[in-house]
């Protein structure tokens, strides 16, 4: 009778457990679009590799990569690395009106262009980024976007001037209050500073950054710079892949980069896939763009606007990310 007692006890306490439970859900996986300035730098390459390796676990979903740099060379190479990862049909786009026209010194953009496959043959001949982001941000559910920019604001500062086209009857500000949840932007140096992706198209950033009507989380040059990547990729066995080109052809040459590139863009997707926690703490308040292009900071609880502050160790969020660059492509039938 004992024995019969406590079974019962033992199979009423494993049912309460049961009903108690929550049930373990699946993260929906971050819808993205990756606006880059890629050519003067190539930390943009070792980001764009980050974000395909998270597409490929299944933690985002890539939605486009566009371009903010007129220049020749950068669609195409960004069409280089969607193929390289089996993503060759990503919608790609790049400014057609007023806009820098920037490409490296360095010969890492042609050297991969002209090995590798692509079927774009300049930027110029890629679509209107403003019309590329109208149609996908119009065919989204609601505040489900996040878009990650490395680069010049200029497609941004475009959009948010847009109005009613054939893709959505809304204005482009109010098309991203609707569609984006938030907008994560390598620019700035924190709390003040001048930084290259903001004085470049200074008049769009000083735009976006006053009218942008969603949350801002900042990553600025002050953490990527203590970042230092792409020796182990570089040093990697693997052939024939043009993010280890970019990095085998672009270290060697600058004296500054003999401990690895400076990765600024790749922590942009790193918050834009993990959020913050963890890695960042952060402060809150107003990035304010002065007329020369630096940025001043303001404080305010209730700021729409956020810089991060390191938190993780510098040599563990180094692997974390260094980790995800080395990522292979995955079988074709397998990608998303």
């Amino acid at each position: 009778m004992r024995i019969r007692f406590s079974l019962l006890l033992i199979s009423l306490a494993v049912m309460a457990g049961c009903q108690n439970k929550k049930p373990i859900v699946a993260a929906e996986p971050v819808k993205i679009i990756f606006d880059t300035d890629l050519g003067p730098d190539y930390d943009d390459v070792g980001a764009l590799a980050f974000l395909h390796a998270m597409a490929d676990s299944g933690k985002a979903e890539i939605l486009a990569t566009l371009s903010s740099n007129k220049h020749e060379l950068v669609v195409p190479s960004i069409e280089v690395i969607n193929t390289y990862f089996n993503r060759p049909d990503l919608p790609l786009g790049a400014p057609k009106g007023n806009g820098a026209s920037m490409g490296s010194s360095q010969h890492w953009a042609d050297s991969i262009v002209a090995k590798y496959p692509h079927t774009t043959g300049s930027t110029s001949d890629a679509p209107d980024a403003v019309s590329v982001y109208r149609k996908i941000l119009q065919g989204q559910p609601d505040a489900s976007v996040t878009i990650i920019t490395v680069g010049f604001l200029t497609n941004l500062g475009n959009l948010l001037k847009s109005t009613a086209d054939e893709n959505s009857p809304l204005t482009g500000k109010d098309l991203v209050e609707k569609k984006v949840k938030r907008l994560v932007s390598m620019a700035g140096w924190f709390p003040r500073g001048k930084e290259f992706n903001v004085y470049i198209d200074s008049t769009a950033s000083k735009y976006v950054f006053e009218n942008w009507p969603g949350e801002v989380i900042f990553t600025g040059f002050e953490i990527g710079k203590e970042i230092f990547t792409g020796l182990r990729l570089m040093n990697s066995p693997v052939m024939n892949s043009p993010v280890k080109d970019v990095f085998r052809i672009s270290i060697p040459l600058s004296p500054e980069d003999r401990n690895g590139r400076m990765s600024w863009d790749e922590t942009a997707v790193l918050i834009g896939v993990y959020g913050t926690e963890g890695f960042f703490d952060t402060k809150r308040g107003t990035i304010l763009i002065n007329t020369d292009g630096s940025n001043e900071w303001k404080d305010d609880p209730a700021g729409k606007h956020m810089y991060v502050i390191q938190k993780m160790p510098v040599q563990e969020i180094t692997r974390f990310i260094e980790d995800r660059m080395m990522h292979l492509p995955v079988p074709k039938e397998t990608v998303k």
